[in-house]
């Protein structure tokens, strides 16, 4: 079947994605479909109060799903004239990708941090620095001077604090559970660190300096989106599958275990009134 995306939602913009460009997207979205599905099927696996992990999961693929459907369906993008580029040409910057990065990042971010022994406060700190990082990135990249720059600026400087928490700081604090997942962490942590290093550049060279064309910029972002989105998830997922849930001091689905305990303790009372 023919591929009919750019012919229902014309590009809007002189340099946009290509048939080949939709075609690859939709075949992270499958990745991406693909992958939530199976997450789904993990988390009916693990017992209630053991899901926390899988369920951020969940969240994160299915929005990473949806925003690859819309840009693989053209859809999703504003026209943006160019700053080294001919008078007047203009660039597709796919919003709907900076919308997907600023619900994702944020909660990979989460479940990699959760299992370190980092305070709420460090936590909470990184995870703004991961929202600061993606609004300068869509910011910057919406501006057509060389304004620009300056937000890319401020994001990397956002960027050097997730690299200093995830490479230096949190790698330093005391795990739980004897560091039972000292070692997992420690993996996890490096190929996200390493991830990331690669999507400024990608930012540089596509919205920044408009050297790659916008079809060769989907199929970076989405060879990184589907590491650090499917292959990421399940690595981790991976790694943590032995851990006890007990071990890091908290647990999911409180609410569910205290009324499955209170209903017998309930009709127990009500058997002796």
């Amino acid at each position: 079947m023919a591929n009919d995306a750019l012919n229902l939602n014309p590009p809007n913009a002189t340099l946009h994605i290509s048939t080949h460009g939709s075609d690859w997207l939709w075949a992270a979205f499958a990745l991406m479909a693909f992958t939530l599905l199976i997450t789904v099927g993990l988390n009916f696996m693990r017992p209630r109060g053991s899901r926390l992990f899988h369920q951020l999961a969940i969240i994160i693929l299915a929005t990473s799903s949806l925003a690859y459907f819309s840009m693989a369906s053209d859809l999703g993008a504003t026209p943006i004239v160019t700053e080294f580029r001919a008078d007047g040409e203009t660039r597709q910057i796919w919003y709907v990708r900076y919308i997907q990065w600023f619900l994702t990042f944020p909660l990979l971010l989460l479940s990699v941090l959760l299992t370190t022994g980092l305070s709420l406060s460090e936590i909470f700190t990184t995870l703004f620095m991961a929202i600061f990082l993606v609004v300068c990135g869509l910011v910057g990249a919406l501006v057509e001077s060389t304004y620009k720059w300056g937000f890319f600026t401020f994001g990397c400087a956002a960027l050097f604090y997730i690299w200093y928490v995830l490479l230096w700081h949190a790698p330093r604090t005391t795990f739980a559970a004897d560091g039972a997942f000292r070692v997992g962490f420690r993996i996890t942590s490096s190929v996200f660190a390493f991830m990331l290093l690669t999507y400024p550049i990608c930012w540089a060279l596509c919205e920044g300096a408009n050297v790659i064309s916008a079809t060769s910029e989907m199929i970076w972002y989405g060879i990184l989106d589907c590491i650090t989105g499917p292959f990421f998830i399940l690595l981790f997922l991976y790694k943590l599958h032995a851990v006890d849930y007990a071990a890091f001091g908290f647990t999911s689905g409180k609410y569910t275990d205290t009324a499955a305990v209170s209903r017998p303790v309930k009709a127990q009372e009500a058997g002796q009134v």
